[in-house]
């Protein structure tokens, strides 16, 4: 039997939050993988001489999480390759939405706030999913600080909205083909991160984000009912889809 089924729900938590916390603090996937069983085979051994979690991490989970992650090096060269992927991807979303409605245009402003935001979103999201995973905090605080990390950016796009039909900044026009262009390598860069992450999510929620607006776009609906239309589509396709998913892994 796998030491994984013999371990106790305590432990299994441990180990699961350990592994995304030395995730989420910029360590080696590998590395963290092979400290993981490591430490998953100690813990195993200690169970079944009757010994708690605690005597092997201690009382502070949270001190030992720190202390093994003291103890690794930052895998800088991989967390850049995921900083770029966040940032090229919260673009690609920009631009499928824009594409839906015509030719691709954007102000210098823009363009800056937007890498200003993105920015923003990384740096809440490391030290918060590091704070949520060392799962010694109340539902509660969880939940405020996934919040705070998810709505802080939406806030910052909405001031960004306003401060653009406020400012006046050089716009740059791509044009017909130029916007066809960038659609295209876009959308291949989209399809390149799915196959490397071995998922379709990132598809699925743009595709669910641009097509309603799409199609909607060109019936003869109103704008607001297009909107409402669109949002509800968008979100319940969402909404489905992550349903079907947590369907199929419960079947497992």
């Amino acid at each position: 039997m796998n030491n994984q089924f013999e371990l106790s729900k305590k432990s299994q938590d441990f180990l699961e939050n350990l592994r995304a916390y030395l995730f989420w603090s910029g360590k080696n996937a590998d590395e963290v993988e092979d400290i993981v069983k490591e430490l998953e085979t100690h813990l195993s051994e200690a169970e079944k001489n009757g010994k708690s979690v605690e005597k092997i991490i201690g009382q502070s989970p949270k001190e030992y999480m720190e202390m093994i992650s003291n103890e690794m090096t930052v895998d800088y060269r991989t967390w850049f390759q995921y900083i770029c992927i966040i940032i090229f991807g919260s673009f690609s979303f920009t631009i499928f939405l824009d594409l839906a409605e015509g030719n691709l245009s954007y102000s210098i402003l823009e363009i800056v706030g937007h890498i200003v935001i993105v920015a923003v979103f990384i740096a809440t999201l490391f030290p918060g999913a590091k704070y949520i995973s060392t799962g010694q905090h109340f539902i509660k605080k969880q939940g405020i600080v996934i919040a705070g990390i998810a709505v802080l950016p939406m806030v910052l796009f909405v001031g960004l909205i306003y401060l653009n039909q406020v400012i006046e900044t050089p716009v740059i026009h791509f044009g017909s083909a130029r916007s066809l262009a960038v659609g295209i390598i876009t959308a291949l860069f989209i399809i390149g991160i799915s196959i490397w992450a071995k998922s379709w999510i990132l598809i699925v929620i743009i595709g669910m984000f641009t097509l309603p607006n799409y199609f909607l776009h060109i019936t003869s609906l109103q704008y607001e009912t297009q909107l409402t239309l669109s949002t509800i589509i968008s979100f319940g396709g969402i909404g489905i889809y992550f349903w079907i998913l947590s369907k199929l892994e419960k079947s497992k």
